[in-house]
């Protein structure tokens, strides 16, 4: 009896090894996911409105300021997971602070910058101080449709600049009684009073082509001991694409 339930035991055995060598399981593998039409959102443009974080009250801005930024992305998606990706590349980087009956002593000689209140006086009605920097910014990105480019997109990251100008530019030259004098411009352009390294925190979240986007700077605008220690910051519109 025990040789008979031996023999049935190991045929069913046979038996079974030969079913799975005939119909192996079949794995499939995960399909390939071609990524060489991927909406890679290259080109960064960006407008928006920029102010000083820490300025103090005796310094009188007026009017909207603004910061506009273009930059030219490389973007690297995760092989283990394409919604995510890291992009770093150049660009330019400005913030353009309006003033009103300011003088902005961007070359006085003196051992620090000063924004002298001239409403009492003769003035410029307008000033207009511009920085520029070429910055690169580095990206940790996530967007919910990357084939496309459709979908939620985010964005996290900083980046590190070197100015290449600082200057004024005023215009409107008038009385106390604001009645204009003379209408001609003048420009002034120095670095000195300026750290000439920033560096920046940066974010972004939007829909398609367009994303919302707000920027802090870390790094003082002024050198230490050369102007009041202020750090710009700017929220605005970023349109991608490419």
């Amino acid at each position: 009896m025990k040789k008979i339930l031996s023999f049935a035991l190991c045929t069913v055995l046979f038996s079974s090894s030969l079913i799975a060598q005939e119909n192996p399981a079949e794995t499939k593998p995960k399909p390939k996911i071609d990524m060489s039409n991927r909406a890679n959102d290259h080109f960064l443009l960006q407008l928006g409105y920029t102010s000083w974080a820490g300025i103090p009250d005796s310094i009188n801005t007026d009017g909207i300021s603004k910061s506009i930024n273009a930059y030219f992305m490389f973007d690297f998606p995760f092989k283990t997971n394409p919604k995510l990706s890291m992009a770093f590349g150049p660009g330019i980087g400005s913030d353009h602070i309006l003033f009103s009956k300011t003088d902005v002593g961007i070359k006085d000689l003196t051992p620090s910058i000063y924004f002298t209140n001239k409403a009492d006086t003769n003035h410029f009605k307008k000033t207009k101080l511009a920085t520029v920097y070429l910055e690169a910014p580095i990206e940790f990105r996530y967007s919910a449709d990357p084939l496309t480019g459709k979908g939620i997109k985010a964005a996290i990251g900083v980046k590190v600049g070197t100015m290449i100008n600082a200057h004024t530019r005023n215009t409107k030259f008038s009385n106390r009684a604001n009645t204009v004098i003379n209408d001609y411009t003048m420009k002034e352009a120095s670095k000195k009073f300026f750290n000439t390294t920033r560096i920046s925190g940066m974010a972004r979240i939007g829909f398609g082509h367009f994303s919302l986007y707000g920027s802090y700077q870390f790094t003082t605008l002024f050198k230490d001991g050369s102007g009041p220690e202020v750090r710009p910051f700017s929220i605005g519109l970023t349109l991608s694409g490419l």
